[in-house]
């Protein structure tokens, strides 16, 4: 009987070494950690530049996504600054929104201050931890009105 015991507990000591060995053991680890919370306001310009840039990177990412990337264009900037985004596409061969022909893995948006208009700096990470940052000024009344490199900061 107790070799039946001792056999139980080298197939259930073997089963979870191979669990771990095969990565099944990292689940549980990830999920032990706290939950993880993102908050914002629809009133706040900073939450509404980080909506967008996290709607549209997902919209061209996901397979199909171009009309709700053209949509969000269409809420989110100036009529004006469509055309100019769409002057510059033509020109350069990239996503004017992005300033890339491919979509970064992540990005994050902050405060840059702005004389009468809002001013953020966003980060977009690339594979291999490779950052680029653009300066993206929106209105008092929520639309974007420009989207450049640093060197463009403070555009009207």
């Amino acid at each position: 009987m107790n070799s039946d015991r001792t056999n139980r507990r080298t197939a259930v000591a073997a089963t979870a070494a191979l669990a771990l060995a095969l990565g099944l053991g990292a689940t549980a680890q990830a999920s032990a950690g706290p939950p993880r919370s993102v908050s914002g306001a629809s009133s706040d310009d900073i939450t509404r530049i980080a909506d967008f840039y996290g709607t549209y990177i997902d919209a061209v990412t996901d397979e199909g996504g171009g009309g709700l990337a053209d949509e969000l264009r269409g809420h989110y900037l100036t009529t004006g600054f469509q055309k100019e985004l769409t002057a510059w596409e033509e020109k350069e061969h990239a996503d004017g929104v992005l300033r890339a022909q491919n979509v970064p893995l992540a990005w994050k948006v902050t405060d840059n201050g702005g004389a009468g208009h809002t001013e953020a700096v966003v980060t977009l990470t690339w594979g291999g931890g490779v950052t680029s940052r653009l300066v993206v000024d929106m209105t008092r009344d929520h639309k974007i009105f420009h989207i450049g490199g640093m060197k463009g900061v403070g555009r009207q």
